[in-house]
């Protein structure tokens, strides 16, 4: 089996590489071998030439605020580029496995969302995310897209990194504290991923579309004073005495984020067999791999 990866350079390109090779040949070219998806015609006729079984999407136009005042770049790469690899996975009979993300609601109310809930993406970006995903369902290929939270990674920049270096540097940090999701590790959603592709790909039938996340939910607030926390814990000295949670009015950005970014990923779990861990272990992991390059 021939397994094609773009965006292998990214944190959760770099995560799928390892868990996508035990599954078959895996394909990761980069930009300048024509897997760019702001070049749509070059990436189309790449995923033609390279002619895989599966085609798993790992790159976005992810600039959440730049995107809107960038909406025809946005669109070339999270609805255009996207629409061509769904019509080569459909010529070619291949499976799609594209990632999507919570930025397609509206985040209104406080429960979670499942895959049968009403879509309101606020920005440009969640626009363009959601155009992509109604491109890959109205080519009729066979896909499995995968909707996200907060994906983090110890490799790259990261909110916790971030956190962690203002905490070094001021005694008060204001954090916004009524936008309500869980942090989910590449290194979940990648391992998650494979499993999930691998069935697919034995049981022709199945796919579509589902929410895959790690469990719970916190605040940016919340997720900032655990971060600090646990590198105490962990023996880093920081001078921040105190995490202040502001509303989101009062950190004002080009674009709106959702609110509630809770995903119901039961669906995920029951169809694939696996139990979502809470977010709190990984980010556990993540910051004691961080610190050393901190």
């Amino acid at each position: 089996m021939k397994i094609l990866l773009l965006g292998a350079s990214g944190q959760l390109g770099w995560e799928l590489q390892r868990s996508l090779a035990p599954l078959g040949e895996l394909l990761a070219p980069g930009r300048a071998e024509g897997a760019d998806l702001g070049d749509p015609d070059r990436l189309e006729a790449l995923a033609r030439a390279l002619a895989p079984d599966a085609i798993v999407n790992a790159a976005a136009y992810t600039a959440v605020d730049k995107a809107e005042s960038e909406p025809a770049l946005a669109r070339l790469v999270n609805t255009e580029s996207v629409a061509r690899l769904a019509r080569v996975a459909k010529e070619r009979a291949a499976l799609l496995l594209h990632y999507s993300t919570d930025y397609v609601f509206d985040g209104s109310g406080d429960g979670p969302r499942d895959e049968t809930a009403a879509t309101g993406p606020l920005s440009v970006y969640g626009r363009t995310k959601l155009e992509g995903e109604q491109a890959i369902q109205a080519s009729g290929c066979r896909h499995l897209i995968l909707r996200t939270s907060w994906v983090y990674a110890a490799r790259g920049g990261n909110f916790a990194k971030t956190m962690l270096r203002l905490a070094a540097e001021r005694e008060q940090l204001r954090v916004v504290n009524d936008q309500i999701g869980a942090p989910t590790g590449a290194e979940l959603l990648a391992d998650g991923s494979a499993h999930a592709l691998r069935q697919c790909l034995r049981e022709p039938a199945s796919g579509g579309l589902y929410h895959l996340a790690a469990q719970g939910s916190t605040s940016w607030a919340d997720y900032a004073r655990f971060v600090i926390d646990e590198a105490r814990r962990q023996g880093q000295v920081l001078r921040c005495q105190e995490v202040v949670g502001i509303p989101s009015q009062d950190y004002p950005t080009p674009a709106r984020r959702p609110l509630n970014s809770r995903l119901d990923c039961r669906r995920f779990e029951a169809d694939f067999g696996l139990r979502l861990p809470p977010w709190e272990p990984g980010v556990r992991r993540m910051i004691r791999e961080c610190l050393g390059g901190l």
